[in-house]
């Protein structure tokens, strides 16, 4: 019997924009696979989210900044951190590919 999708099939190649499959959907929570191929928020551009979001790398990696940290966090495959809602963020680095399992919630 098959276990059921597989989070590394069926990746996307290099793309302009990152590729978002939802995974999961129940009331207050949202899963998602997201695979980048090297793109990064644009120049000036914040994430601030009404949710908080759980974020692990899969695989590749991944340099992300917090306006009120001074230096961007390098997440490697296996590394996972909480964003809270309304913590200002970007992307500043992908590698080719890294794949993300991002979990929204409500915030606490």
């Amino acid at each position: 019997m098959n276990a059921g999708p597989n989070l590394f099939a069926g990746l996307p190649g290099h793309t302009e924009a990152e590729a978002f499959e939802t995974l999961l959907t129940r009331p207050g929570l949202r899963v998602e696979r997201i695979v980048s191929t090297g793109q990064t928020s644009p120049p000036g551009f914040w994430y601030d989210q009404d949710e908080d979001e759980w974020v692990a790398v899969l695989q590749g990696s991944a340099e992300l900044r917090f306006a009120d940290e001074p230096a961007p966090r390098l997440l490697s495959a296996g590394d996972h951190l909480l964003i809270a809602a309304h913590r200002r963020h970007r992307v500043e680095r992908t590698q080719n590919p890294t794949i993300w399992l991002a979990v929204h919630c409500a915030p606490r």
